[in-house]
């Protein structure tokens, strides 16, 4: 007869798996949360602050054990309790010149307490990378607003090439200095948020989230008939004074070879502006202006005889 060795591959594979998955299940009772940013703001001290937060998943754990190090390019840094409560740990960490980005995980020892004893147990954290960044955003004025008003961002490291996007799309931006900028609210669809960020020479940098409001607007008269060169006046009217900045009106035709007139910004602290428009070719079309009215465009007849 023959006897299967207690030896087998099989037998010392499947023993050497549920071993691995005992020592698993044995050292979860912590888990690691990195409280450190992926992006971390410049600063002229080059001192950034690293945390995490361990969290016990069982009441085993003595909590006055728990200790934690931060790992650093090969080099270990004993982590202190933080201020913020049982489980925070922070270690203050002087960046090396000439290095924008890291790599670094952490390592949390602690001791549980169950009917076998004490015994000691370890639990890393991944690995994570962050880097330094010049440029970043502090705050938005607002989050909401029509089209045409123009929005002040405040930050550090704005640069003449940083254009501010709505969900992608290019939007007028004003490039004020390396701390602010300020975009106009385009004209698209209103009732709905957009995701706002910064692009330029620096990379992306998230801004936020902007929802665009309905606007009331008068046009008087409800229609232009021009001849070849001549002018006539158009005013625009808005239910409240512009704010900041003025609120840029952003009118389109369809017949730009019949149409000449100038940009519209209705001034800060006004609600009425009149320019004048001049006939070009003879034609006739339509002036739109998108974000305003019940149907969020209004549209204006022009002929040009």
């Amino acid at each position: 007869m023959h006897h299967q060795s207690v030896f087998s591959p099989t037998r010392i594979l499947r023993a050497v798996f549920c071993a691995a998955a005992l020592l698993l299940l044995a050292g979860c009772d912590i888990k690691v949360v990195d409280l450190t940013p992926k992006v971390l703001p410049e600063n002229p001290s080059r001192i950034y602050t690293f945390g995490l937060r361990a969290e016990p998943k069982s009441t085993k754990v003595l909590m006055d054990s728990i200790s934690a190090r931060l790992v650093v390019d090969g080099q270990t840094f004993e982590m202190k309790t933080g201020a913020l409560g049982a489980g925070i740990f922070e270690y203050e960490y002087q960046l090396p010149a000439g290095r924008d980005e890291l790599a670094y995980y952490y390592i949390v020892d602690y001791a549980v307490e169950n009917r076998a004893g004490i015994s000691r147990r370890r639990e890393y954290g991944e690995i994570t990378r962050t880097r330094v960044v010049g440029r970043y955003v502090f705050t938005m004025e607002t989050n909401r607003g029509p089209v045409g008003a123009r929005i002040s961002v405040v930050g550090r490291g704005f640069g003449n090439a940083d254009v501010v996007r709505f969900d992608d799309q290019p939007v007028r931006t004003v490039n004020e200095s390396v701390n602010a900028l300020s975009f106009y609210v385009p004209a698209v669809e209103t009732g709905r948020n957009y995701r706002v960020t910064l692009v330029g020479a620096a990379g992306t940098s998230p801004i936020g989230t902007f929802r665009v409001d309905p606007a009331v607007l008068s046009v008087s008269p409800e229609r232009l008939a021009l001849t070849q060169g001549g002018s006539q006046s158009l005013t625009f009217t808005l239910p409240a004074p512009a704010p900041f900045g003025g609120q840029m009106l952003d009118i389109t035709t369809d017949v730009p070879d019949s149409v000449i007139m100038p940009e519209v910004l209705v001034p800060e602290g006004q609600n009425t502006i009149t320019v004048d428009v001049t006939g070009g070719k003879p034609g006739s079309g339509n002036l739109f202006l998108k974000g305003y009215g019940s149907t969020g465009e209004i549209t204006v007849p022009v002929t040009v005889q």
